[in-house]
């Protein structure tokens, strides 16, 4: 039974990804969008205030953790048009593993994370930033990072089952954005008024940025954030991976 529904997500994940064939220039916007952010906020409106050393340090890795939780609305509005154009029906009728199509479609979403994350890497290291922990450390910064996404992306499939229409996107989509910038990606919660800094210290977001800075060796790095960077993003998944699956059980045929 396992294997037949890996095999049923496996050919959703095929047909999504053959929709970046069709349409490159999403993939391209999706890619460059976190890079237009990080040399925005690193040369235009950046300054790093209370930040030790230099700012560039402490801002990519929050970049790596904003980047993670932004770009849902393409998988929003693919699984939206989906159920309005009676695709998901149709694949519903079909003899498939229930939920296949949205494990499909988030498989699809975490490889384009994943080459997000080597593109804005490689732009960092191209602006001299350096990563000072071992391999060990990298790939458990990339790895919290990873499943921060795996816990908004369902988040987001979530939202657009609920909103059912493309053009509902927009005005949920606008719901993820002070997660984003309501953390301590782009700033530290001390140079902010106090009880907005209470805020963003308990942001999940924050726990993931802070963490990953600690684990890439960031002068001044505060520890003992991998543990809250792990909980918050599993714990979301606990609440939101069933409400979806169930969600889309629940769909009409």
């Amino acid at each position: 039974m396992t294997a037949y529904a890996l095999t049923d997500a496996w050919t959703m994940t095929r047909r999504e990804l053959s929709r970046w064939g069709r349409q490159p220039v999403q993939l391209v916007v999706n890619l460059v969008f976190p890079v237009m952010l990080l040399l925005m906020f690193g040369y235009l409106v950046g300054g790093g205030r209370g930040v030790n050393g230099a700012y560039r340090d402490y801002l990519i890795p929050g970049m790596l953790a904003l980047t993670m939780a932004f770009g849902l609305e393409g998988t929003m509005l693919a699984v939206t048009q989906d159920l309005n154009k009676g695709v998901i029906d149709r694949f519903r009728s079909m003899p498939m593993a229930n939920g296949a199509v949205l494990v499909g479609r988030s498989a699809a979403d975490m490889l384009q994370s994943a080459m997000a994350l080597v593109v804005l890497i490689g732009v960092g290291a191209a602006l001299g930033w350096r990563v000072h922990g071992g391999a060990a450390a990298f790939l458990g910064a990339v790895g919290l990072l990873l499943l921060f996404r795996f816990a908004m992306l369902w988040i987001g499939i979530h939202l657009a089952l609920v909103a059912g229409k493309p053009e509902m996107v927009q005005a949920v989509q606008i719901l993820i954005w002070p997660v984003g910038f309501l953390s301590n990606a782009l700033a530290l919660p001390d140079s902010m008024p106090g009880w907005l800094g209470t805020v963003v210290e308990w942001n999940p977001m924050s726990h993931t940025a802070t963490a990953v800075r600690d684990l890439f060796g960031v002068p001044g790095a505060e520890s003992g954030h991998v543990w809250p960077a792990v909980i918050w993003p599993l714990a979301l998944l606990a609440v939101f991976f069933p409400l979806a699956v169930r969600r889309f059980g629940r769909l009409s045929r």
